[in-house]
């Protein structure tokens, strides 16, 4: 089953952000995810408006997910990401077609 991460971002810092963005595509691209929806501003139809941006990428597996996070490839931009973006980060595993 493909597993999902979902993040929900608010930009502190655009340049940093900018920054961010280099660094954790090259990287999950290097562990075979892809991206289904980056950036884009959510249109909510029920519950609370939210300010956040949303980005979705797919990877193979939620094990392939973890590892991306886990990995070396990912802790550079890990880093940036401190000063560059406030979000909520969340794992999904998808459903068997």
């Amino acid at each position: 089953m493909k597993g999902y991460v979902i993040s929900e971002v608010e930009v502190l810092d655009e340049a940093r952000a900018a920054e961010y963005r280099r660094l954790a595509e090259a990287s999950i691209h290097e562990y075979g995810g892809r991206y289904l929806v980056r950036g884009s501003e959510a249109h909510v139809i029920e519950g609370e408006p939210n300010p956040r941006r949303v980005v979705i990428v797919e990877f193979l597996s939620l094990a392939a997910a973890r590892e991306w996070y886990a990995s070396e490839a990912y802790a550079e931009a890990l880093r940036v990401r401190q000063t560059a973006l406030d979000r909520q980060l969340t794992f999904v595993e998808g459903v068997i077609p």
